[in-house]
């Protein structure tokens, strides 16, 4: 079971329970402030653009791509050990989405995607709501069925990276894990340097096998199983530049 460090509470802050009629729970959780959310968010939103410093040498004078998504995620459970092994699901709910993609030499694509949503573990926490900010960071790459890339077709995507899950009560701890993406696409031009992406991926997130999730004196999660999935369908708008 993990632990943070304690946090002294203002005054001034509502107090929430998550860890009432949890086995070692303590009442130290506090409305998270939110400035901080936002600024997590502003960090996943801004890596495809500072990635654009990053394109290898072999690309310059060939066009990037910048594409901005909407889309659905569903799925992502845990057990709880604490309530019996009872199955505590994400809320399913909209995704922001951003890409970053540079052409390779081989005739492949390189790219950066960050994807953000704000989810929630129904009565997880004592009874109540538990608000959680979902984050993917990775580093992959797009390959057209066809061949080199294109501005049209079919295409496989994946990528490598982190996964940043964030309890929206301030005094819980986040969480860092390894994580995989895998998905298809198709893609269609409008105009020159305007295109439409249509795209299915799936997310894998490594967990511990047993352990406890948002911590603070007590864990609002005792989970039990090695991998978190969640599945996204999502529409882009890309602009070449």
């Amino acid at each position: 079971m993990l632990h943070s460090a304690h946090r002294t509470p203002t005054d001034h802050q509502p107090r929430l329970d998550p860890t009432r009629g949890l086995p070692g729970g303590r009442r130290s959780v506090h409305l998270q402030a939110s400035g901080a959310r936002l600024g997590r968010l502003a960090a996943l939103v801004a890596a495809p653009l500072v990635a654009i410093s990053a394109v290898p040498a072999a690309a310059q004078g060939m066009p990037a791509v910048l594409t901005v998504y909407g889309g659905a995620r569903a799925g992502g459970e845990f057990v709880d050990q604490a309530r019996a092994d009872a199955t505590v699901r994400l809320d399913s709910g909209a995704a922001l989405t951003l890409s970053l993609d540079w052409p390779l030499a081989d005739g492949r694509q390189g790219q950066v995607f960050t994807s953000w949503q704000r989810s929630a573990l129904p009565a997880a926490a004592g009874g109540q709501e538990l608000p959680v900010d979902v984050g993917y960071l990775h580093l992959g790459g797009r390959v057209f069925f066809d061949g080199p890339a294109a501005t049209r077709g079919g295409y496989v995507v994946g990528g490598l990276g982190l996964t940043y899950l964030s309890p929206g009560f301030e005094g819980l701890k986040s969480e860092t894990r390894p994580s995989i993406n895998l998905g298809a696409g198709l893609e269609w031009p409008l105009a020159r340097q305007l295109g439409l992406r249509a795209e299915l991926r799936s997310y894998f997130t490594l967990v511990n096998s047993s352990g406890g999730f948002f911590c603070s004196g007590g864990c609002v999660v005792a989970i039990r199983g090695d991998l978190l999935t969640q599945v996204e369908a999502m529409v882009g708008l890309s602009l070449a530049f």
